[in-house]
Parts: C-alpha cells; sequence; structure tokens
C-alpha cells in the first residue's frame, strides 16, 4: 500500500499548529505566580484546572518534551521562556523538591531536564542530580534486579526501568559518573531477560514480588509505552557501544511493533487518562531509531525504514481524524477514528495526555521529514 506524504514544510506546519493549540487550551501560571507555568489536566478548564489541583506530574515531563522538540523545529527565544516557566513551574507545583514517589515519573522528569540543557540551554543541574539519586536508589535485586515503580511497593515494570536506563545512559554520556552507563545496561539486560515474551518479541508491564525478593506474578499486559521505553534504552546503549546483540534487539522491536501493534502503519490507542500518552511516546522512539539505525549499521535501513513508516502513518491518521475546536485543531485517543470535541460531557479528547499525544506524533514526523526521510509504506 502506497500512503501519499506531505511536503516537509507542511508536516512542520502541523506540528506548529498542534503546539498552539495545546499551549492556547491547557498552559497556564501556577497559582498566579510570575514565571511559571504548568499544563492544565484538562479542557475545557474548569476551578480546578485553574488551580491546578490534578498535577499530573509526568504528563508534565512530555509537555516540556514537546516544547523541546519544537525548539528542535523552529528555534526561537520566546519558546525558551516556555521551557523555563515549565521548569519552575513544576517545582512550585511540586511543592517538596524535584522528586515524589513514582520512580517512572521522576525519570520522565529528568529526560526532560536534560534535553533542555542540551537543546534549549536551560540549565537545572541540581534538579537533574536530586533525581539521579532517587534513581539510583532504586535498585534492588528483587526478582532479579531492575528497579521499583514506586517507593515501598511490590511491583517492578517496564515503565520505570525504561526510561531510567535512558536517563543513566544519556547522563553518562553528558559527562556524568560512567558508573550511570553501566546501570543502564544492567537495567536493559534485567527487561530484557525477565520482561519480554519470548514468542512476540514484546515487553510486558511488569511483574511482582515477595518480600524474599521471589517473583510473584507477571502483568502481562502489552502497552506501546513499554514498547517505546524499551526500544529507546537498548537504543541508547547501542549509541555507546554498538553491539550486535542491542541493535538485534531494536530490530526485533521494530519489527514486533510493526506486526502486533499497529494495523495499517498505525499505532493502536490506549484511551484517555495516562493511556493518551503511551501511542507518542513510542513514536518519538521510533523516530529515534529511523534516524540512528543506518548510522550505526548500514545493513538495517529496512528496520529503519519500518520505524519511519509507523511514524508517518500514525502521524497522518493523527491530523487527519482530528476535530475542530477553540485555538485550533483536537486530536483523539484512538488514531484510526475521528476525534470528538468535549460538550456537556468531557471525552478522553479533554486530557492533556491525549492533545500531547497527537502532538508528539507530529513532531516526530517532522523531525523525520528533516531528516529526508520519504519511505513508503509496504
Amino acid at each position: 500500500m502506497t500512503v501519499e506524504r506531505s511536503t516537509p514544510k507542511l508536516l512542520a506546519a502541523r506540528a506548529g499548529v498542534a503546539e498552539r493549540a495545546v499551549q492556547s487550551r491547557h498552559l497556564r501560571r501556577v497559582w498566579g505566580v510570575p514565571g511559571t507555568l504548568l499544563g492544565v489536566a484538562a479542557w475545557p478548564m474548569d476551578w480546578r484546572g485553574h488551580l491546578h489541583l490534578r498535577f499530573n506530574y509526568w504528563w508534565q515531563a512530555h509537555l516540556l518534551d514537546c516544547v523541546v522538540d519544537a525548539q528542535l523545529r523552529s528555534p526561537n527565544e520566546a519558546r525558551r521562556k516556555v521551557v523555563q516557566r515549565l521548569v519552575r513551574g513544576v517545582r512550585v507545583r511540586n511543592l517538596v523538591g524535584w522528586t515524589n514517589d513514582f520512580y517512572d515519573d521522576v525519570a520522565w522528569l529528568g529526560l526532560a531536564l536534560l534535553r533542555a540543557a542540551e537543546h534549549v540551554d536551560v540549565e537545572r543541574p541540581s534538579a537533574v542530580s536530586a533525581i539521579a539519586a532517587r534513581l539510583r536508589d532504586g535498585w534492588t535485586d528483587h526478582g532479579g534486579g531492575g528497579i521499583w515503580w514506586k517507593r515501598n511497593d511490590d511491583f517492578k515494570n517496564v515503565p520505570a526501568n525504561g526510561p531510567t536506563a535512558i536517563f543513566f545512559a544519556r547522563l553518562a554520556r553528558a559527562g556524568g559518573d560512567r558508573a550511570d552507563l553501566v546501570r543502564a545496561k544492567s537495567i536493559v539486560d534485567w527487561m530484557e531477560a525477565t520482561l519480554v515474551d519470548p514468542d512476540s518479541g514484546l515487553a510486558w508491564d511488569g511483574l511482582h514480588v515477595h518480600p524474599n525478593g521471589e517473583i510473584r506474578e507477571f502483568e502481562k499486559n502489552v502497552y506501546t509505552y513499554c514498547q517505546g521505553v524499551l526500544l529507546g534504552a537498548n537504543l541508547e546503549v547501542a549509541l555507546d557501544a554498538p553491539a550486535q546483540v542491542s541493535l538485534d534487539r531494536v530490530e526485533r522491536l521494530v519489527r514486533a511493533v510493526d506486526k502486533e501493534l499497529a494495523v495499517d502503519g498505525v499505532l493502536r490507542g490506549h484511551g484517555g487518562g495516562d493511556g493518551g500518552l503511551f501511542g507518542g511516546i513510542l513514536l518519538r522512539y521510533l523516530a529515534q531509531a529511523a534516524v540512528a539505525l543506518p548510522k550505526l549499521d548500514p545493513s538495517r535501513g529496512a528496520v529503519a525504514e519500518i520505524a519511519a513508516d509507523l511514524v508517518f502513518s500514525s502521524a497522518e491518521a493523527v491530523w487527519n481524524n482530528r476535530t475542530v475546536a477553540v485555538s485550533g485543531p483536537l486530536f483523539g485517543p484512538e488514531w484510526t477514528t475521528p476525534a470528538v470535541a468535549p460538550a456537556r460531557r468531557r471525552t478522553p479528547e479533554s486530557d492533556l495526555s491525549v492533545q500531547l499525544g497527537g502532538w508528539m506524533a507530529l513532531e516526530a514526523a517532522a523531525s523525520l521529514e528533516r531528516h529526508d526521510f520519504t519511505p513508503t509504506r509496504r
């Protein structure tokens, strides 16, 4: 099947339209404090939204990541100020510092802060240090290794371990402790050995352990989110040392996602709430894999094309199934289904997470066009 592609300028324009819509509908100061911004959890906004009663810490990390993507697409000083205000907004609203009890949340903010420092020159070294210390403390030998999903819990999962591994690898490459790269590799090896379905090659969600460290049961749900962070973690390890095993894992995941989690190249959805971010996260790392694979191993060009095709086809579906709302397009949680604008009742489209997922998809496609990708679905 052949999919018509838009020009690079049009893809960038679509991402820009998504950016403006999210900023207009969702970005507000925190309690009127100057120099702050946060994403309000739902639109249309009620008094709870204005007060940021729902914080959704990890949604804010992805909002920050999306603004960094936009700065890479079209740099300007105004957007740099938005990044500064979002970072300050997270700190003000979080009240007790930069971290919370969820290791996945903390890892996502750490990744966003590393990208803000690298690409936007907005640095918060004390925050990164606090996050790194918290994540280092998360590793135990329960269940064979890995870090916890939450402090004082019995659950270890890919959504916490994947972004943590990516964070440690990037932190080490940015001039940090090289021991963090060893931590990243250990986390990836644990996920691959423990939480990958041997039949499909896809990652399960996680596992529960007994107090003595033995595995009690597996949570064998398969989410696009998990594939994205495991893909990204393997890719980061490969970027440091392109060993065959890491590249084989990346290729396995790309092919498995294409076979199992997409219809005509479009990723399946996971509804509203946190699930609204899942597809966008996977597309982010598929786009990175598409760019990196041919450089790491020119013989894997076909796999890079599959990854890029998934990004382009999914982003096209996001755009084609948008609806019109105040300040711009509104995206749906299921990218193959027309979006529904909120009326008397809120719909999944109300959630900031769903809009960020659509925006991420469009930024991922625009990034590939900047790298001169023009693939065609098989």
